[in-house]
């Protein structure tokens, strides 16, 4: 008899519709999610993050509220959602530095860059941009790989840091032309630049939210984005291959939404479509293009693949050039 009930349950169990498990998902969300991100205030992932959230709790009914967890190269933020329950109300607005960089940059991760998180979907990418002063004779790519050429190691270029990816852009671009600069950080792509506005490094990379102003405002020359199509927020900018024809130079800062592990399908499948729906939002979709963010909508499984990928690009680069954490 007790076998016959044991069974039972399991069968009842396993109809998605009678599971408990399903049921109480099926009910999300009932309460505020938290959505981590690893930089402070006011950075690009944060911004998006900000305006992404609003329009999902719209949607959700729900409100969804910014976590900003800096530090260590935003592994803090990483970690806490690799180690946060699977119910959905934990979910990590990702980026390039937070995954494909730091799998490689930190020799002992306390987490599984890949495994230890649920994919839930792309939501943006963001070119960098390469620029240098208005007063530079300078005035688009092919020139400045001509100067460079011309003087060999005199010219430099700065970043926000090393290992960043400001700094691995320039490095894989040196790599590409076939020239040398010198690497010079600073602390933020805005110290970077006010480095380059100040005559103290020849070049820049920056990027779109630092770069579409003061581009616009004349203060600073645009040469190239680093993507492999034009940004409508500087539609007459060409990308590094119409600049110079090489191909295979596509760096872009890209932002997702993961979860911890082992979530739900049917969470994962109602995130996803809050963030969607989101993401054709008038609001959203007008403050991607000020941000100089194309929106990004991609299945779990797509995005997986992305990471997977991504990983191994960057992991070959920071191997290459000895970079270690700082």
């Amino acid at each position: 008899m007790i076998h016959l009930r044991v069974c039972l349950l399991n069968f009842f169990c396993a109809l998605p519709l009678l599971n408990p498990a399903y049921l109480i998902a099926a009910e999300f969300p009932v309460k505020p999610i938290r959505m981590v991100v690893g930089f402070p205030p006011s950075g690009i992932s944060d911004n998006l993050a900000r305006v992404l959230a609003k329009a999902m709790g719209d949607e959700l009914g729900q409100r969804i509220y910014i976590d900003n967890r800096p530090g260590a190269g935003t592994t803090i933020a990483a970690d806490n959602i690799a180690k946060s329950a699977p119910d959905g109300y934990s979910i990590f607005m990702q980026d390039l530095t937070s995954h494909a960089i730091n799998a490689s940059l930190y020799p002992k991760l306390p987490y599984d860059s890949v495994k230890s998180f649920t994919p839930i979907m792309m939501v943006a990418s963001t070119p960098l941009v390469m620029v240098v002063p208005s007063s530079s004779s300078i005035k688009n790519i092919s020139e400045l790989v001509a100067e460079a050429k011309s003087n060999p190691g005199k010219l430099n270029y700065g970043s926000s840091g090393v290992g960043a990816i400001l700094h691995l852009a320039g490095e894989l671009f040196l790599q590409k032309a076939g020239i040398t600069m010198t690497h010079i950080p600073y602390k933020g792509a805005t110290g970077a630049v006010n480095a380059m506005l100040g005559g103290e490094v020849t070049m820049s990379f920056a990027t779109m939210p630092t770069a579409v102003p003061l581009v616009k405002a004349g203060r600073i020359t645009a040469v190239a984005v680093t993507s492999n199509k034009r940004v409508s927020s500087l539609p007459n900018i060409p990308t590094v291959e119409e600049g110079l024809g090489f191909r295979e130079y596509d760096v872009v800062l890209y932002n997702g939404i993961l979860g911890p592990p082992g979530m739900p399908k049917v969470i994962v499948d109602r995130l996803r479509v809050a963030i969607s729906k989101a993401l054709e939002t008038p609001e959203v979709k007008a403050f991607y293009v000020v941000m100089g963010a194309d929106v990004m909508a991609t299945t779990p499984d797509e995005f997986n693949t992305h990471l997977t990928k991504e990983i191994a690009t960057y992991s070959k680069l920071v191997k290459q050039l000895g970079v270690k954490a700082e």
